[in-house]
Parts: C-alpha cells; structure tokens; sequence
C-alpha cells in the first residue's frame, strides 16, 4: 500500500495523485484519448483501487469513480465496462477495479468486481427539483461543512462547537449555484427553522464564486 492509499499492482515509476475535481476538467480532448483506454505503455503503473460510481453516461460514454481514499475522481470509460461485462454503472454502485495513470490522472483499466446493492437505479434517483423552503433567522454567517452526501442529495454545516448542525438539501445548492460540498469546506450561510431542525436557507461560497459542476 503507498502512501497515496492505492494499492500499486505494478511499479515502474513514481505514483502521483492530481488533486480532487478532475471530473470538472475533463475536456473534449480528454474524451478523445479515453476512446482508446488500453494503451498503457511499459513505465505504467497498475494500481487497484475501491470506490463508488460517482456518475456514469452511456451516452457520452464515460463517467467517474469516487475513491474510498479521498483522491482524485476516477475515469471511467464504457469500453471498460463492456470489455469486463457490464452495460452500465449505476450512481452509488461499489466497485473494484485497477486503473492506470494518464495525462490528467488515474482512469479504470479492469473492472474487478461491482456490487449494485447500494446503486440508486434511476427510478430511484431524487427529483430534478425538490421544493425545500426556509425562512432565514440568521445573517450571512461562515460555517464549515461537517458531512454531505451527494447520492443522498443532503449534508450538515457547523458553525463551531456547541452550536447545532446546519441541515443543507442539494436543492438549497442548486438554487445558489453549487452542486457539491467538501468535508472542510468553509461557505457563507444563512439558516432558520424547519423541518430537519436548522437549515440552511441560502449558501454560498466563502470566496464568492459559485461550485463548480461535477456533471
């Protein structure tokens, strides 16, 4: 096991993890080279790594892994899927797999094994829109967010210790222009009342720009 959690198969050279959000800057050029997910040279590294489907299109043909370790999202091409035996791969599916490193970071090369127990098939998968109205009873105060769960479509913020959790809805995010929050992030929230306890009724990042979209 190296220092960067994955699991080296094969050495040739030195594993280096780019850094978390390649999945955004996955570009047309990038489509290109995944067309051909095989070619590995000699100076490639092997490493298998666990995670979860992050998000997978048939149609544009590829879609990401969420390593269990933290690093950076996965590539993940159909041709691997269909070399390997699968259709398709569901949100939130576990899965197994050896990848590769490529020009902008690690891609599948064979899957291992996949479990769709924990998949979210897309009837199952929450509504575009979720109506989740709050009235604000605070200012525009900096919280950290403690937990979000994208597959779940909610999370929790904190303003300190000995405060109460913030309830957030992926709703909440997509009104302001986010989809996706990190453990240890900070952000500028206000919050009231409601179901859940306190939730967040706007939110917004703490440099003032909004998320970038991770589909």
């Amino acid at each position: 096991m190296g220092s960067d959690g994955f699991e080296t198969k094969r050495l040739a050279g030195q594993v280096s993890i780019p850094g978390r959000g390649r999945s955004e800057a996955f570009s047309n050029a990038d489509r290109s080279s995944a067309i051909d997910p095989f070619g590995l040279g000699d100076s490639a590294d092997l490493v298998e790594i666990s995670g979860v489907i992050k998000w997978f299109d048939a149609s544009k043909g590829y879609g990401f892994i969420v390593p269990d370790n933290g690093a950076a999202d996965v590539l993940l091409h159909v041709t691997v899927l269909r070399r390997d035996g699968y259709q398709t791969a569901y949100e939130g599916a576990r899965v197994v797999c050896e990848c590769t490193q490529r020009a902008k970071g690690y891609q599948a090369f064979r899957i291992v094994s996949m479990d769709e127990s924990t998949a979210i098939h897309p009837a199952q998968m929450l509504p575009p829109r979720t109506h989740v109205s709050v009235t604000p009873t605070s200012g525009l105060v900096r919280a950290q967010v403690k937990w979000f769960n994208r597959l779940r479509g909610f999370g929790f913020l904190t303003c300190g210790e000995g405060t109460p959790d913030i309830f957030v809805h992926m709703e909440t995010l997509r009104r302001f222009g986010m989809t996706e929050l990190r453990p240890g992030q900070y952000v500028l929230v206000r919050f009231g009342p409601g179901s859940k306890g306190m939730m967040a009724a706007e939110i917004q990042p703490e440099n003032g720009a909004p998320g970038l979209s991770s589909h």
